[in-house]
């Protein structure tokens, strides 16, 4: 989803954002950094207390899986008009 669309990733990992200016850097960073070159990303610190939504979400009671003996998915010929209008819609301004 990602690809071929500019986005903003905020993550509590300071490091993460220093990555991209370092001069030197050791075989994993270069691995995270060639994985990251795909993105076209601008990465910024948001400190991990002050992300209240996602540290909510992490720490949210986990409920017992449903056991499902049986799955059956039917794919219509409109699936991919039906992802891409979910795709239009999710990058309205409203929606970011």
């Amino acid at each position: 989803y990602p690809y071929e669309t500019k986005c903003t990733v905020f993550t509590d990992h300071k490091s993460l954002q220093h990555i991209l200016v370092q001069k030197e850097l050791n075989m994993g960073q270069c691995q995270w950094l060639e994985l990251l070159s795909d993105y076209d990303c601008d990465i910024h610190y948001h400190p991990g207390k002050a992300n209240v939504v996602v540290d909510t979400l992490s720490r949210k009671e986990r409920e017992p899986p449903l056991r499902v003996r049986a799955l059956v998915m039917t794919i219509g010929l409109d699936l991919p008009r039906q992802i891409l209008n979910a795709q239009t819609e999710a990058r309205k301004p409203e929606n970011i």
